[in-house]
Formats: structure tokens, sequence, C-alpha cells
């Protein structure tokens, strides 16, 4: 089965981008689109299928479509945004969505952005965090506890979404910044802490085989490799002074049939 990776382009307002726990940095637009371009394709080598949406162009941070929705292999559940200049995004990709899921909405006063969710086999991880609040967590737990998920919150700090501490390896493992998050209700799942001069390094994202990183973690990605993992790196330096990580820039779907324009839509 292979993956569907939707992504976004830049926006050339995204020197606007909202900020949480960064100073604002200029941003080099030219090249953000140069390094999104190489995102695209490095994608493509670990076997992806790209899309390149345009909906949000003039949102600044529409080029972070992670956020906008949470994908089950069984539907698409619409982000309501924490940032509330962000919220028309979900509106906006919903229907590419539609093509290849069901997709249900969550309302206000619920705020959960897809950054703070992690996916572990039928488990989400769901981050507490600015974006993300528990009206938002008990939305998910009934969107996604109908198809046989667990939803377990794991509250955040020092650091805008739950993915930016924690992501998840192909063997199951977490790869995580021990700094950034509540480790306790972490206790039954096995993990890797990235080194404590690499703190921006636990964000990574699995296509295929590969481990996807951001370029510039030598420490992480030579942890990676011991492990014996195929890794595959890209430079975003322009999107990470906007908060953003290698997960925040896709959205990644499993490769099933496209839903027909008849197909039933809650």
């Amino acid at each position: 089965m292979g993956v569907i990776a939707l992504t976004h382009t830049p926006s050339p307002r995204l020197v606007e981008c909202q900020l949480t726990h960064l100073s604002r940095q200029p941003i080099d637009f030219a090249t953000a689109l140069r390094q999104h371009a190489g995102y695209c394709r490095m994608l493509e080598n670990c076997g992806a299928h790209v899309r390149v949406l345009d909906a949000n162009r003039d949102c600044p941070d529409g080029v972070f479509i992670e956020d906008t929705a949470v994908i089950l292999e069984e539907v698409a559940i619409l982000t309501s945004l924490g940032a509330a200049s962000r919220r028309p995004e979900s509106t906006a990709v919903e229907s590419v969505l539609r093509e290849y899921r069901q997709v249900v909405r969550m309302d206000l006063p619920a705020t959960l952005e897809g950054g703070d969710v992690l996916r572990v086999n039928r488990q989400l991880l769901v981050g507490i965090s600015s974006r993300t609040n528990r009206a938002g967590i008990a939305a998910l737990t009934e969107l996604a506890g109908s198809h046989g998920y667990r939803v377990i919150p794991v509250p955040v700090r020092n650091c805008l979404h739950l993915k930016t501490a924690c992501t998840a390896l192909p063997d199951g493992r977490l790869l995580l910044n021990p700094d950034w998050l509540d480790t306790g209700v972490l206790a039954g799942f096995r993990h890797i802490s990235v080194p404590e001069a690499e703190p921006w390094a636990a964000n990574v994202a699995v296509v295929g085989q590969f481990v996807c990183a951001a370029a510039g973690n030598p420490r992480t990605a030579e942890l990676l490799l011991c492990s014996g993992f195929a890794l595959a790196t890209t430079e975003l330096s322009e999107f990470a002074k906007a908060e953003g990580g290698i997960t925040c820039l896709s959205l990644l779907l499993a490769d099933i049939p496209k839903l027909t324009p008849h197909s039933p839509h809650p």
C-alpha cells in the first residue's frame, strides 16, 4: 500500500505566521519555496505520491497543512484550529480530503490541531497544548472512538505541539524530547530520547520504510541509522523559524481507492 502526501504551497505571507515559543525572525520566501520543493522531492523519493494544494495561499500558516485534519483509515476529521486566524484552513482542504475519506467536522468550543495528534497503531496520543484544549480531546475521543481508537491525553510544555516533542518510529517506538512532555503517561511505550543538544529533533515522519527528518541534527541522525532505520533528510530552516517541522508540511494518507461522487458523507 502506498502513501499519498497532501502538501500546500507556502504563502508569500509566511513571515506573518503565528508564533508561540519563538521570537520572530526574517524568513526568506525564495528559500522557503526551494526548501518546500526539496521536501516534496524527498517524499517522492521515499515512494509517496505528492499532491501540492494551493487553497490557502493567502493564509500565512497555510503551508502547515497537518494541523487541518486528523487522518485515520476510516475517516478524516476536520479540526477546529486553536489559532482563530487559522480556522478557515480546514474548510479549504475539505474537498480534497473527500476524494479519499469520509469527512466529519469538529466544532467550537473544541479546539484541536493535527500537530497534537500522534497515531500509534489504534492509539492516538493527543497533546494538551496551547492549541488543543480538553474539549478538543473529548471531541476526538468521541469521533475516533466510534472507530475503535483509544485516545491518550499527553500534557505538553515549552513547545507548540505534541509532535514537536514526540513522534513514532517504524517499529512502534517513540522518538521524544523528555523535557517537553509528560513522559509519565507514556510508561507503556518504548522510546528513544533525542540528544539534549538537539531538542527539536524528535519531529520525524515515517513514509514507507523511511524515517524523514529535517537536516541539521547529526547526533539524532546517527542514532536513527544505528538503530537500523533508513533515513531521508531535507533542509527546512525557513519553516523552523515559523515553528514548523517535518510533519507539519503534509497530511499523509494510506493509498485507498478514491471515493465516488455518490459515496455517502456524514
